[in-house]
């Protein structure tokens, strides 16, 4: 099928646009940055600053598919570029997305099989969406242009674009865990899904046992050949924990094709976060948790959204059984369980949902007194200035979901706790458990070690936490997110001397 060549040197694939879409007190539309300035989006979009003529390829919805076309904005915001909105009808969104994307592939990616739901998946919609996105590439990029596709409801674009276009450079990035092939395999069109990846000249993961998965996956599955393996990247912790690795597959062979893999985790912005922790509207922020919260207690943070994922009833239990066994600590410590709600229409999480805030309030009927209620719980999105007032006046972050393909809290709390102290608990099924030496690792499935390491945490000396807390934000200073998307980016670039 031909397809007509763009002007567009650099294209980025991600479902959602750059900006929130909005309307000004006329009606007119506007859009909006979003309220994180640290999250994924400014990052990506922040790309167009040095890339002219750049397109960034969404999705919009429509009422009627057939009536509409591909729509082109201009914009402004960093530097000019082109957004290319893919109409799509809402029940091409929900198919695609919220039920082949969200009850197929998401529990197998975070080795939740038993959650897995094939029978409302239409492999059809989501194929012909993926099919649309890579139209939409092939039809902006020039000759040779650089395409960086983005996570896994987007898993057979490259191999859509390759076909089309197969002069252009493809890189893929995974922001989630990749699983075990006996996982993995699950999946019904596991070798269309690896077969599109390597069609890619660049694969990346956040770190080297999300590469290693998928190496062994494309090996066992469609007999890849994996090159020789390296020692790990110095940034990785390479021994001693559920997801460490001591060397990794750097590259696999396909079909006389060499497809570069790539560990990379994601970074934060700590400039940023530490500009912000010394606001003086931040600041007054963190005294109102001072006040209206923490009183001289030590504060416990966690902060993640509503997922059976995320382990947060987990979290809870362990907070009753150390309320339970430590009547001492009653009235001197309070949980800030910061838990964003799922978007609705999704019976798992709302049910996970009501499981947690069920939870929550049977600890506080239990243990409250007159003046110390010992869990605050909000599902709001709570605006970034607030966050990292938040990570301020904690004295522990506790993150310990049950499996994370990073965790990008726990990176920012290590950077808004830079020279303060401070404790973070982490779950070592986060890929942040490599990345961040100094934390305390446990293992959410077990109990004695949640409470282990909870009690470790509210006991330890302050020049234990410096010395910890200076390790973690060491390493998050060292790899920042604009050193990642420089790695990706050389790593793809780099490969035809550009």
């Amino acid at each position: 099928m031909a397809v007509t060549k763009g002007q567009s040197p650099f294209i980025l694939l991600y479902h959602r646009t750059p900006f929130d879409e909005g309307r000004d007190e006329n009606g007119k539309r506007i859009w909006c940055d979003q309220k994180s300035p640290n999250g994924i989006i400014p990052t990506l979009r922040n790309l167009f600053r040095t890339r002219e003529n750049g397109t960034w390829i969404a999705w919009r919805k429509v009422d009627n598919v057939e009536d509409s076309n591909d729509e082109s904005i201009s914009m402004s915001d960093p530097s000019p570029f082109t957004l290319c909105r893919i109409p799509l009808e809402e029940n091409q969104i929900s198919s695609f997305y919220h039920v082949t994307s969200k009850e197929s592939f998401w529990p197998i990616l975070h080795t939740f099989p038993t959650h897995f739901n094939v029978n409302n998946a239409d492999w059809g919609i989501f194929e012909e969406v993926n099919l649309r996105f890579a139209k939409a590439a092939c039809r902006q990029a020039a000759e040779s242009a650089t395409v960086w596709v983005h996570d896994y409801n987007l898993w057979l674009v490259p191999g859509y674009i390759r076909e089309l276009r197969p002069d252009l450079k493809i890189a893929f990035f995974h922001h989630t865990p990749f699983p075990g092939n006996d996982v993995f395999a699950i999946l019904p069109w596991r070798e269309q899904i690896l077969e599109s990846l390597l069609s890619c000249d660049v694969v990346g993961f956040h770190i080297p046992r999300y590469t290693e998965n998928f190496a062994r996956a494309a090996n066992c599955l469609l007999g890849a050949k994996k090159g020789a393996k390296q020692p790990v990247n110095p940034r990785f912790v390479s021994t001693g924990s559920a997801l460490t690795e001591p060397s990794e597959t750097p590259c696999l062979h396909y079909k006389g094709r060499k497809i570069q893999l790539l560990s990379s985790p994601v970074g934060t912005s700590p400039d940023v976060i530490q500009e912000l922790a010394g606001r003086d509207d931040v600041q007054e922020l963190a005294d109102k948790i001072d006040d209206d919260t923490k009183k001289g207690r030590k504060l416990i943070l966690s902060a993640s959204r509503v997922d059976y994922t995320k382990g947060n009833e987990e979290l809870l239990l362990a907070f009753e059984r150390l309320l339970e066994r430590r009547p001492d600590w009653h009235g001197k410590v309070v949980l800030m369980l910061a838990c964003v709600a799922a978007a609705s229409g999704m019976k798992i999480y709302e049910d996970t949902q009501r499981t947690i805030e069920e939870t929550a309030g049977r600890i506080n009927g239990r243990f409250s007194l007159i003046d110390w209620v010992p869990i605050r719980f909000s599902t709001r999105r709570i605006p970034y200035e607030e966050m990292v007032a938040w990570f301020t006046r904690s004295d522990i972050c506790w993150i310990t979901p049950l499996r994370d393909g990073l965790n990008l809290v726990a990176k920012e709390y290590a950077a808004a706790r830079k020279d303060r102290g401070g404790v973070l608990v982490l779950s070592e099924f986060t890929g942040a458990s490599v990345v961040l030496d100094g934390a305390i690792l446990t293992n959410p499935y077990s109990h004695r070690q949640m409470d282990e390491t909870i009690e470790r945490a509210l006991e330890m000396p302050k020049d234990e936490q410096i010395k910890r807390m200076s390790r973690m934000s060491s390493a998050v200073e060292s790899f920042t997110v604009s050193d990642w998307v420089s790695e990706q980016m050389n790593a793809l670039e780099g490969q035809n001397g550009i």
